[in-house]
């Protein structure tokens, strides 16, 4: 049967979907579930992998009844994931070892403290791009080891492995216990704290150092690997053999979504947090600003691309916050409905700094304010400091990135759930002082999943063919006079200032 399609299995902090897309670069369609969030204490966010196993089937055999579309006629299938969030489990049996510790979990504080005692916060950046945090999946490893009974035996007997989601995923899709792949890529690598910029491997100072044995950590692939990590197998939810070829964290899928190939080029993604990726070449750059130095991609025997990240936590998750925890509205559109009945913030800003601040300042003693609070503000004023809150983290990590690169940005690419929220892009561009733009497809971290699994069996030719599906949707300009900017900002700035330290 021909083979007309590209999907990707997008696995998400707060829900999974499985894409398919046309060779135009096209959604065919979409199906996707929500999991649960587990908070066992203050500071810790867990999810179940059976759960997200279960919800991934689910998913897969949801999406080809609906789309219509044949397994068969998939040529190949990529993987995108939550990055960071970590897993060990029994290799023999696929039960996890203990929940997946969630990116945005703050449990390993006291772990990367005492790491950093010898060499301060950035002890590791040299090798590995990335300071001392709890985001990071490396001191999540260590912390499962040290607290969960029988887990480090199981892991120096060859047992116990540990993946970040896209290795659980591509583990499952692969066989599972019946010899599932156990592999990641260089992106997701890049985000252990593990990995060697330098050589792409895992660094056995490192490991050492953490007390990590190195037969629990997956082989390091290619992003896009025509070798093939592993094929489904017939009895898995596709029903039939399937190359599993594409890897990339949900970043850096949406950095190939956006068809990011050159230097200079940059995209940001507004999810349930808010990251920016600047292109930097084929040498890594280290940030004198706060930035992560991470992989952008690897395509098979070409030289890996390197890029500069600014990560924030908290961005649609404040949104989902006003919704869940304050029932200000029944559905997260609604801020913005919220939002357009006042013609500004009354004066307050919001500095969602819930789990600490991550790029430009990795101050994981900080926590949430708002300030400025008169008589005069309502909660209309709260749910359009909530929408500015995301520009603001957005105009400070690009302030870092065009201090570390020496590029100026012209215009910004945009995608993810937020970016049909016109009054948050009218703002960006406006506190930005640039354009942004909003490509035809904004489901572009499946797409660029989608892209690396398609590359490897030649469904599609090279990066210029993927850039000529690139279209735009809308382009915001910005609007605002640069004083009114500049005295915005500098508010922001001082209320970024009071979170610090919050925690002892």
């Amino acid at each position: 049967m021909a083979k007309k399609y590209a999907a990707a299995v997008d696995q998400g902090t707060t829900s999974t979907g499985f894409l398919v897309f046309d060779h135009s670069g096209l959604m065919v369609g979409a199906q996707r579930m929500e999991h649960e969030q587990i908070y066992p204490q203050a500071g810790w966010v867990e999810h179940d992998p059976m759960e997200i196993w279960a919800r991934t089937q689910d998913v897969v055999k949801a999406g080809l009844q609906k789309t219509g579309v044949k397994a068969e006629e998939i040529a190949a299938i990529g993987v995108t994931n939550q990055r960071e969030t970590t897993i060990v489990w029994n290799k023999n049996t696929g039960e996890p070892y203990y929940n997946a510790i969630v990116w945005q979990d703050t449990r390993t504080d006291k772990i990367c403290n005492e790491l950093a005692k010898d060499g301060g916060q950035d002890r590791f950046r040299p090798k590995v791009g990335l300071p001392l945090a709890t985001y990071f999946s490396g001191p999540k490893i260590k912390w499962i080891l040290e607290n969960v009974e029988g887990v480090r035996a199981a892991a120096e007997r060859g047992d116990a492995i540990f993946g970040n989601i896209d290795t659980w995923e591509i583990w499952w899709l692969t066989g599972g216990p019946k010899g599932g792949a156990h592999v990641t890529d260089v992106t997701n690598a890049s985000r252990t704290m593990l990995m060697n910029l330098e050589t792409l491997d895992w660094d056995d100072e490192i490991l050492g150092i953490m007390g990590i044995p190195r037969q629990m950590l997956p082989e390091i692939r290619p992003s896009s690997d025509p070798s093939i990590y592993g094929y489904t197998p017939e009895d898995g939810p596709f029903g039939t053999k399937i190359p599993v070829c594409g890897d990339l964290g949900d970043q850096q899928g949406a950095f190939v979504g956006q068809t990011c190939f050159s230097p200079g080029e940059a995209k940001n993604t507004y999810g349930t947090g808010c990251f920016m990726l600047l292109n930097t070449g084929t040498e890594p750059i280290p940030s004198e600003s706060g930035l992560l130095t991470t992989l952008g991609y690897k395509f098979g025997d070409a030289p890996a691309v390197y890029a500069l990240e600014g990560s924030i936590a908290i961005t649609g998750a404040l949104v989902q916050w006003l919704r869940d925890n304050m029932n200000f509205f029944d559905f997260s559109k609604h801020v913005e409905d919220y939002a357009k009945e006042v013609e500004d913030a009354g004066g307050i800003y919001f500095v969602p700094a819930f789990s600490g601040l991550f790029a430009p300042y990795w101050k994981s003693d900080a926590r949430g304010v708002i300030v400025g609070l008169t008589r005069y503000v309502n909660k209309f004023h709260i749910c359009r400091a909530a929408l500015e809150a995301t520009a603001y983290q957005t105009r400070e990590v690009l302030d870092a990135m065009n201090k570390d690169s020496g590029v100026q940005l012209k215009a910004l690419k945009v995608d993810g759930g937020m970016v049909f929220n016109e009054t948050l892009m009218q703002f960006q561009a406006d506190i930005l002082g640039v354009p942004v733009i909003r490509p035809v497809v904004a489901e572009s971290t499946a797409l660029g999943a989608s892209y690396a699994a398609g590359l490897a069996v030649g469904f599609w030719n090279n990066t210029d063919e993927l850039r000529e599906n690139w279209g735009v949707d809308k382009t915001w300009e910005p609007k605002m006079d640069a004083d009114k900017r500049a005295e915005l900002y500098t508010g922001w700035k001082k209320a970024v200032e009071r979170t610090f330290g919050w925690v002892e």
